[in-house]
């Protein structure tokens, strides 16, 4: 029997949740490429200005009608709504726009830097800004938005890398492009109910295009075929890429891309010690690849393809099947993972659990449990606020 877990990551609004549990560990090890598999890269063809099959905008992860009904929800005070949008309200209350657009933006592997704690951030600030407005119909915090892309998007030439892992700037593409698109299709094409558009720019547009394109053209584009978390974010990446620029091309790339890789990332049994073991040996790799494709999974569906979420014989599923084994300790890994199986739990699931609603993702989805910006455990790879957004959401929408 299906039930549906109140994940709104804390103790508010009267609401008893689960106590937060902290552990130690790397988000950003270096990954090693597989000896005996490969997926396919695919370069985008000269870049066009729209194709011909239009898609639904905004169709990153949140569609006009999801956007209306979460935010009449949290107007009409709904507690568990209300209750998941104050980490969306902590996050922008805590947090400022860097003001720290830079040409170069240092990146490295196994740290993060400053930089990326600019860039991710801004990006994740741009995102629950977004979300913000879509709520309130305030212009001032779509302008902020509207800042910070243009920031970026007008300085931003190229990721300089230390460290050991040569290829790290791929990563960090992957993950910061589709954060700073969620929040570009908000402020392009949302409008508030009773409020008025944000009024972004045809000049605007075509600078923050040109910005995703350099992400996407020298970055993205050159991941490693690691198989793992990383051709996952690539691949999801492109894919909102191309829904931003209505480029099937690019859209269609991202797709194979992730439908490549998946079978690669997790086993026909649900196993992904790939990710657990290896170069990781943690909790926390598995749920990227996860997290990456739950995303994907989305964003296909609202252009009407749930293929993702039923290929290669329902894999993802399979997956977060897996997660659940781990959580009940029925399953071990061929390694002593480091940190906590049942904490912290990426935000992923709860985008998956809205579209399979089993008795697993049900349980995993009840043990999400975020710090109080809405992260879990401050990692700023992925968007979060899932909890506000696609939790309890019909899917008829």
């Amino acid at each position: 029997m299906k039930r549906n877990p109140r994940t709104t990551c804390g103790a508010l609004l009267g609401l008893t949740l689960f106590t937060t549990l902290f552990f130690a560990y790397c988000t950003k090890k270096q990954a090693t490429a597989s000896a005996d598999t490969t997926i396919t890269k695919t370069a985008d063809q000269p870049t066009v200005k729209a194709d011909a099959v239009p898609f639904v905008h905004p169709g990153i992860l949140n569609t006009k009608q999801t956007l209306d009904y979460v935010a009449q929800q949290a107007n009409s005070n709904d507690a568990d709504r209300l209750a998941a949008y104050q980490y969306v309200l902590n996050y922008c209350n805590n947090h400022s726009p860097s003001n720290a657009y830079k040409a170069s933006v240092q990146v490295a592997g196994g740290v993060t830097t400053p930089d990326e704690i600019a860039f991710k951030g801004d990006a994740l600030l741009s995102y629950a800004l977004a979300l913000r407005w879509a709520k309130t119909g305030t212009a001032s915090y779509a302008t902020t938005v509207m800042q910070i892309l243009d920031g970026w998007a007008s300085h931003f030439q190229n990721f300089t890398v230390t460290g050991s892992q040569p290829n790290q700037a791929s990563l960090e593409a992957s993950w910061a492009a589709p954060t700073f698109c969620a929040a570009a299709e908000i402020i392009k094409y949302y409008v508030p109910v009773g409020g008025s558009a944000a009024g972004w720019t045809s000049a605007e547009n075509t600078q923050f295009a040109n910005f995703l394109n350099n992400m996407k053209d020298n970055y993205i584009n050159n991941v490693p075929a690691f198989n793992n978390n990383w051709n996952v974010s690539a691949g999801y990446a492109k894919m909102a890429i191309g829904i931003f620029e209505d480029s099937q091309t690019v859209y269609q790339n991202g797709v194979t891309m992730v439908t490549n890789v998946l079978p690669l990332v997790i086993a026909s049994d649900g196993s992904m010690n790939g990710e657990i073991c290896g170069s990781h040996n943690d909790y926390v790799h598995y749920q990227y690849s996860l997290t990456g494709l739950s995303y994907a999974a989305n964003i296909a569906g609202i252009q009407g393809d749930l293929s993702i979420y039923s290929a290669s014989g329902s894999r993802l599923l399979t997956g977060f099947n897996y997660q659940y084994k781990l959580m009940h300790g029925t399953v071990t890994p061929p390694c002593s993972p480091s940190g906590n199986v049942n904490n912290p739990i990426w935000p992923g699931i709860l985008v998956a659990n809205r579209h399979y609603g089993t008795t697993e993702t049900n349980y995993i989805a009840s043990h999400y449990v975020c710090d109080t910006n809405g992260l879990p455990n401050g990692d700023v790879g992925f968007l979060c606020w899932t909890n506000y957004t696609h939790n309890n959401v019909p899917t008829t929408f």
